[in-house]
């Protein structure tokens, strides 16, 4: 997230929200910092909820995440749904949207799960794994707006060109 403080569209921010998980926090009390904002933490805003597993090792999480994003409809090993997933995950960016009185863009720090999701609803997509993240440690960033619905961008990361 420091490396992303030179980007152009970082001054603009003018409201922060993230998820209660702490690597959310931690990158949203960075832009906190040096923008001098406060931050709403929503716990709707988390991961999908994979406390049935906890711990997977990569490899097996990777391969339960592949069956989460290719049934979405189904629990994968107790797994919440990818759709209610997105569900919770739409229904919070629409009510924060709603009820911010910020001038500026509002970002969202989350986690990449979270981000696909709501990527597929936005623009349109079933869910499926393809729109996640690219597989490059996470940090990345997409612009999109709720009315009209536009997604401006897909997954780039944070730390390199304009949103």
């Amino acid at each position: 997230m420091v490396a992303a403080l030179d980007r152009p569209w970082i001054p603009e921010i003018s409201a922060l929200y993230c998820s209660t998980e702490q690597k959310a926090i931690d990158g949203t009390e960075i832009l906190a910092r040096h923008l001098s904002l406060p931050f709403t933490q929503i716990h709707e805003l988390g991961e999908n909820d994979r406390s049935a597993t906890g711990f997977l090792p990569p490899e097996e999480f990777e391969q339960v995440a592949d069956q989460f994003f290719a049934m979405p409809h189904e629990s994968v090993r107790g797994w919440e749904t990818a759709i209610a997933a997105q569900q919770r995950i739409v229904a919070a960016v629409k009510a924060l949207v709603q009820a911010d009185s910020s001038v500026g863009t509002i970002a969202i720090v989350s986690h990449g799960a979270v981000g696909t999701l709501l990527h597929c609803h936005l623009s349109g997509r079933p869910i499926d794994r393809r729109w996640d993240q690219p597989p490059n440690g996470g940090g990345n960033v997409y612009a999109f707006q709720l009315n009209p619905t536009q997604v401006f961008s897909w997954w780039r990361p944070i730390d390199e060109g304009n949103t």
